[in-house]
């Protein structure tokens, strides 16, 4: 075959075959890269935007959902609440409100500051800090995050660990003693009796003026 009609046919092949395909840039081991992680980028474009927003839209004052919750944990998870697994599960609610820091534990991993809403001296709620934290009240709370859009459970999972990790980052650090201070949080809490001293995952404290 003539080299002239040779590489005539060699391109035309080459412009058939990219007819057909998407070109997506990705990144790569070999581009010094890393392929993208989508429970990372959906937590960068909603948490902000969606889930925040919403948080703050919802959420019940904590005195108000303590009151009702006395009338009865169910009562007031359908009236303020989200349930997440059937009878079998937690109620999940939207919270916020305005309480002086009691006592604030730093040393641990799990960082946490005890909360008085009553001005009592007594802490009635705990406001986890990181950065090691417990539960799911951030990816249940809300309608954002539908279980059936992920592949299993355990992607839904990494979903509720990386919300926890997004919210600790906005908290004040270990460098910030809240002690003693009013704050104004919003967040998530999972309740799953009408005894339990509620253990909340805020988005935002700030120090109250």
């Amino acid at each position: 075959m003539p080299m002239k009609i040779k590489t005539l046919l060699v391109a035309s092949m080459l412009a058939a075959s990219l007819s057909g395909c998407k070109l997506v840039k990705t990144d790569n081991a070999e581009a010094g890269g890393a392929a993208a992680d989508p429970i990372a980028e959906l937590v960068e474009t909603t948490f902000d935007s969606k889930l925040v927003p919403a948080l703050n839209e919802k959420a019940v004052d904590l005195v108000v959902l303590r009151d009702a919750v006395k009338g009865g944990l169910d009562k007031a998870g359908e009236s303020h609440g989200v349930r997440v697994g059937g009878a079998g599960g937690g109620w999940n609610f939207p919270v916020k409100g305005t309480a002086t820091v009691v006592d604030e534990n730093r040393a641990s991993k799990a960082a946490v500051a005890d909360i008085d809403l009553d001005g009592d001296g007594t802490p009635d709620a705990t406001l986890q800090l990181g950065p090691v934290v417990k539960g799911t009240a951030l990816r249940d709370t809300t309608n954002l995050y539908d279980f059936s859009t992920f592949r299993d459970q355990i992607e839904y999972a990494k979903l509720g660990r990386a919300l926890n990790d997004k919210a600790v980052s906005k908290l004040p650090g270990p460098d910030s003693t809240l002690k003693g201070k009013k704050v104004d949080f919003v967040g998530a809490v999972v309740m799953r009796s009408a005894g339990e001293k509620p253990l909340i995952m805020p988005v935002s404290i700030k120090v109250a003026p």
